[in-house]
């Protein structure tokens, strides 16, 4: 099981993420990612990164595809790649209806379909066997009804890798079985190990519509865990509990919220249901304090040295390939190296 490091937004001095990438490339990670939604973009903080470091793998976690067109997305890749050396991962996503509509003003419409097609766009540009055409439901390249003035094009640069490695963020049934079809990996958020059967059968669904005897062995399962340590167990878990309770209650709307689904599917109803209705009456304190102790341990990784040793199994037992920490201090960094690999 290799290790990631997951920077999620940037927020603070650049400085400070850079010397956790350092320190994770030193101690054997073997990639680091960050995340964009309505602030910092993924991209820049990225780059910054993959200048000050040498071996160790840069991805997204995600880019939003509804804010750049497919070629846009591909450009980026292939450009990042070639600066990087070849260490580009490409993480991919819709995001969801209330960042897509209110932020970037473009309607939702279908994500199978958009995902679909986004990925076959980006793949076909950076192969450059062709200049690029491409008539879709959702994309229309060269666009038909402007001027008339379009023309299929081809990527200029010649991309170090022909194949950047495509991860697709999913939590649904059927995004999780299109990205065990067409991407190179999964990146699940809130993945719970123990509750692993939940996704199985998507999975399956998607490796056998691949075709070509695709299965878990040629998928990467990359799954972002908390990580808290200290003595408190259960004052670990309450830096992981505002997070879930924002996603779970706050991260969409009453009956179009993914994270309050996957809860759901858990078989957190009772919760679910509860953190919602606070988190939507303004009673945030009372969200997070509805948060179970057991949804955190279900996704997190809390508590001493000891504690998190014994369930480090649990991820590793469940298929996961690549376990993407989320941790804030070089101590645990050092510590989950030890423990892993």
């Amino acid at each position: 099981m290799r290790l990631g490091l997951n920077l999620g937004y940037w927020s603070g001095g650049p400085a400070d993420h850079v010397a956790l990438a350092q320190a994770a490339e030193s101690l054997g990670y073997d990639s680091v990612w960050t995340a964009e939604a309505y602030g910092s973009d993924a991209v820049t903080p990225l780059t910054w990164i993959a200048a000050r470091t040498e071996r160790i793998k840069v991805g997204t976690a995600i880019m939003q595809m509804p804010a750049r067109t497919p070629a846009m997305t591909a450009m980026t890749a292939a450009t990042l790649d070639m600066l990087s050396g070849g260490r580009v991962l490409l993480g991919l996503g819709v995001s969801g209806p209330q960042v897509v509509e209110g932020w970037h003003g473009v309607a939702y419409g279908n994500p199978l379909k958009r995902s679909r097609e986004y990925v076959d766009i980006v793949r076909a540009i950076l192969r450059r066997e062709q200049p690029l055409e491409y008539h879709g439901e959702v994309y229309d390249i060269p666009a038909q009804g402007g001027t008339g003035l379009g023309k299929p094009l081809k990527l200029i640069i010649h991309p170090l890798r022909a194949t950047i490695p495509i991860y697709l963020a999913a939590i649904g049934p059927k995004n999780i079985a299109l990205a065990a079809e067409i991407a190179d990996g999964w990146l699940p958020i809130f993945f719970a190990p123990q509750r692993a059967e939940v996704f199985r059968s998507s999975l399956e669904e998607g490796f056998a519509r691949a075709g070509g005897g695709k299965g878990m062995a040629d998928f990467d399962i990359a799954v972002t865990v908390p990580v808290v340590m200290g003595s408190d167990v259960a004052g670990c878990r309450m830096w992981v509990k505002p997070m879930l309770a924002l996603y779970i209650g706050g991260m969409g709307a009453r009956g179009k919220n993914f994270y309050n689904e996957l809860a759901r599917r858990y078989g957190y109803d009772e919760a679910a249901d509860r953190i919602q209705d606070l988190y939507l009456a303004g009673r945030r304190d009372e969200a997070i304090a509805a948060v179970p102790d057991e949804l955190v341990d279900d996704v997190a990784l809390c508590g001493p040295r000891e504690r998190i040793a014994e369930r480090i199994g649990l991820w590793r037992n469940a298929g996961v390939n690549t376990m993407i920490l989320g941790v804030i201090d070089p101590a645990t960094l050092r510590t989950m190296a030890e423990l892993v690999l």
